[in-house]
């Protein structure tokens, strides 16, 4: 017989599928189709290697461009050797950041992993060993993946600068500028609102009062990071947006449309 709401006591087994009666899995549901797109998009996005360009804008799944065989070269590391998508070279490091992430971890360990579900509802595996074994232990490393992010952002804002410079008419603006400006602004609102931002700033001190400055700073990221679940799906959407973008003019599919 399963255990009821009415029934059961703190740290009860849930002998059946849920004891909850409301729709508690409205929430995992958009969050595996919201994951399960943008995974599956820039997925493809990195292997076409090709129409991420279209001067003056850079696709960020392709910034920074290492490669000589990139459309648009930002720093010319690997050679004519490497054929293969130059997304493939920094890809890795943003979406290690955001695997890692604190917030993202509960919302696929809910959605995708059911560890559980949603409060109230049993689990999908039998067994729950937590962050010990591979490659869940692999999760801390997102202190490491944050300093990398963070390298990765100087890339993105100097690619938004260079989106007002325009290769005929010079220094202007146009929708996609402000595409790659808010591309820019929004992964620094998700960086810098990072749960380990905030314990870099503030997480080692003992006493507040002997270094102000450095709580000052920790306050300013600690209200950030209240709405680092809010930013971090901002963020992720319009990383996409953004590449959808640059695609779209890359193909000749739209225009870019010009302010001045």
């Amino acid at each position: 017989m399963a255990t009821s709401p009415e029934t059961a006591t703190p740290g009860q087994m849930i002998r059946g599928p849920s004891l909850r009666k409301d729709a508690w899995w409205a929430e995992p549901i958009p969050v595996v189709l919201l994951l399960g797109v943008f995974v599956g998009y820039a997925t493809w996005a990195a292997f076409q290697n090709a129409n991420y360009f279209a001067a003056p804008y850079l696709s960020p799944f392709y910034s920074p461009c290492l490669a000589t065989n990139c459309e648009h070269v930002t720093i010319r590391i690997f050679g004519s050797w490497w054929a293969l998508s130059p997304a493939l070279l920094v890809l890795w490091a943003p979406g290690g950041f955001r695997a890692t992430c604190y917030y993202y971890r509960k919302s696929y360990y809910r959605s995708l992993l059911g560890r559980p579900p949603a409060c109230a509802v049993r689990d999908m595996g039998k067994k729950y060993k937590g962050e010990t074994r591979f490659p869940f232990v692999l999760q801390n490393l997102h202190r490491y993946f944050f300093w990398l992010a963070t390298v990765f952002l100087v890339f993105l804002w100097w690619d938004a600068v260079k989106a007002f410079r325009f290769p005929k008419e010079g220094f202007g603006m146009g929708i996609g500028t402000l595409v790659l400006v808010g591309n820019a602004t929004l992964l620094s609102l998700y960086s810098f609102s990072c749960h380990s931002c905030r314990h870099i700033f503030g997480g080692g001190l003992d006493v507040f009062s002997a270094s102000p400055r450095r709580h000052r700073l920790w306050q300013m990221l600690t209200r950030l990071n209240a709405r680092h679940g809010a930013i971090a799906w901002a963020s992720l959407i319009w990383v996409m947006w953004t590449d959808v973008y640059v695609r779209l003019l890359a193909t000749g599919t739209i225009r870019d449309l010009r302010f001045f």
